[in-house]
């Protein structure tokens, strides 16, 4: 992962508050006390439904308007809204990486620090996975010699 460009040192992780995490669902900058926090909001494993629940709180708004101002039923309303949801979505997913990356390049960082971080965390963890599967099988072939006495099968 490459430096950050800005103030907070790697180790400190301070959320923000409520009206600040809206704000910036909504596209906003945080300051920078806040960009180790958006590091982690846009690397962590979660990283994926933590863009999909700001692209929800996105969709808010619009949401609300359409449903208290569209002069139909509220099934054509709900109709709407529900088509309307479903295509952000879509378009949100479509360009989940840049968005995230573009939220890490306003807290500070250089381009491609997300990727790399995720990229990073994804090696680790098949070595985790590996190095569990590797012990696993080396039981179950304490188990068979065991059991057989250590004789070939």
């Amino acid at each position: 992962m490459t430096e950050q460009q800005g103030t907070q040192p790697a180790g400190e992780r301070v959320r923000p508050p409520v009206h600040r995490w809206l704000w910036y669902a909504l596209g906003g900058s945080l300051p920078a006390r806040h960009s180790t926090w958006v590091l982690h909001d846009t690397t962590t494993r979660t990283w994926g439904l933590r863009h999909v629940a700001r692209s929800l709180v996105q969709m808010a708004i619009p949401t609300a308007v359409v449903l208290a101002v569209v002069p139909a039923g509220w099934a054509l309303r709900l109709a709407v809204v529900a088509g309307g949801v479903f295509l952000g979505l879509i378009f949100s997913l479509a360009y989940m990486a840049e968005t995230t990356e573009q939220r890490v390049i306003k807290a500070g960082y250089r381009p491609g620090t997300a990727v790399h971080a995720r990229e990073r965390a994804s090696i680790e963890a098949q070595r985790a996975e590996s190095a569990r599967k590797r012990a696993a099988a080396a039981k179950r072939a304490a188990r068979y010699r065991q059991r057989t006495g250590g004789r070939p099968g």
